[in-house]
């Protein structure tokens, strides 16, 4: 019988957990404050418990934990890119940004993506499994003990989708936010998603005032299929209803990512056809210039089209900013480097 992982537990979970096995309920809070207060440990460092107490835990339970397998510093900013090994040897990557009001993490969510975009590099292997609670917190927690760092800003948008991993990430943001645990506001957590529309609208009756960042890039459903496959299933209508009624629910603005590809996305009817669909939204678009890989031949929008399309949108009104490029000299964007490590492309 597998061993129930106790840092992929809530807080209740937890009390329940230790009612369940004849222990106090309290010892179930016991657990999660030195679990989160230590950023991981082993049970046999729990000191609050007794050697008896210990063995009862290690006989029925453990505590997930991943290493770090290489880290990667940006020469060009503050940026620092990691590989984390898992207990089942797979390899997942995390980001973590410093800006002006403190750091950004960027954590993963699964090993790998089924969705198939096509210029995105976390997707090229496939799906490999779902990542746990733990290992999500643990992505926070391990780069804030590498780094003598506070992180403030979370952002569900490395490899994977989240909204595909649903479950999991919904106890993770749980568990982040517990005021017992990490105390992240969930006004400082993004959760990224190329549109999976029935859970959007399952994770706006938790009414949970995270941010939704929707994957767009092309106001046009007949150019989404051929670079998004998810649009075969969900029509930008559907995914923009579901935003209102997320942001109706949780009084948040929604953030429109939208990634520049030459000759594809940048042209003066994307720009009039996004106008329209987003004009009963309560929105904010992040231009995003794309970051080239070499399964998808297609080219990023030049400077001069990027700061056109901005231009051209501010004057609808709609806010509109351009993603700063941050880690471009170590694969930031999500997947890279774990591709090219797995591929056997690195040195």
């Amino acid at each position: 019988m597998s061993k129930i992982e106790l840092n992929s537990l809530t807080l209740e979970e937890l009390k329940e957990f230790m009612y369940s096995i004849g222990e106090e309920k309290y010892r179930g809070e016991q657990l999660f404050n030195y679990i989160h207060s230590n950023k991981g440990c082993d049970i046999s460092e729990i000191t609050v418990f007794s050697k008896k107490m210990q063995d009862k835990l290690q006989d029925i339970g453990k505590i997930n934990n991943l290493e770090i397998f290489k880290r990667f510093d940006s020469k060009l900013d503050n940026t620092k890119k990691y590989l984390f090994l898992l207990e089942d040897n797979n390899i997942i990557e995390g980001v973590v940004m410093e800006y002006e009001h403190g750091w950004t993490a960027c954590i993963s969510t699964q090993v790998g993506c089924k969705m198939g975009c096509v210029f995105c590099a976390s997707t090229k292997n496939g799906l490999i499994r779902n990542l746990l609670p733990s290992e999500m917190v643990n992505q926070i927690y391990t780069m804030e003990k590498d780094l003598n760092i506070r992180i403030n800003n979370i952002v569900l948008m490395g490899s994977g989708e989240p909204l595909d991993n649903y479950e999991n990430v919904l106890k993770f943001l749980r568990i982040i936010h517990d005021e017992k645990g990490h105390n992240t506001s969930y006004r400082n957590i993004t959760l990224s998603t190329c549109g999976i529309v029935p859970k959007i609208y399952e994770l706006a009756e938790e009414k949970i005032p995270i941010t939704l960042s929707i994957s767009l890039h092309s106001p046009f459903d007949e150019i989404r299929r051929k670079m998004m496959p998810i649009s075969n299933k969900y029509f930008i209508d559907d995914i923009l209803e579901a935003c209102r009624y997320y942001s109706n629910k949780t009084n948040r603005r929604i953030t429109i990512e939208y990634t520049l590809i030459e000759g594809v996305n940048d042209r003066i009817k994307d720009i009039l056809q996004l106008t329209n669909i987003l004009s009963n939204l309560n929105c904010h678009i992040n231009l995003i210039p794309l970051n080239p890989i070499k399964e998808f031949d297609k080219n990023r929008s030049s400077n001069s089209s990027i700061m056109q399309f901005k231009d051209e949108l501010m004057k609808t009104n709609i806010p509109v900013t351009i993603r700063r490029e941050m880690g471009k000299d170590i694969d930031g964007a999500c997947g890279q480097l774990r591709r090219r490590y797995i591929t056997k492309d690195t040195n």
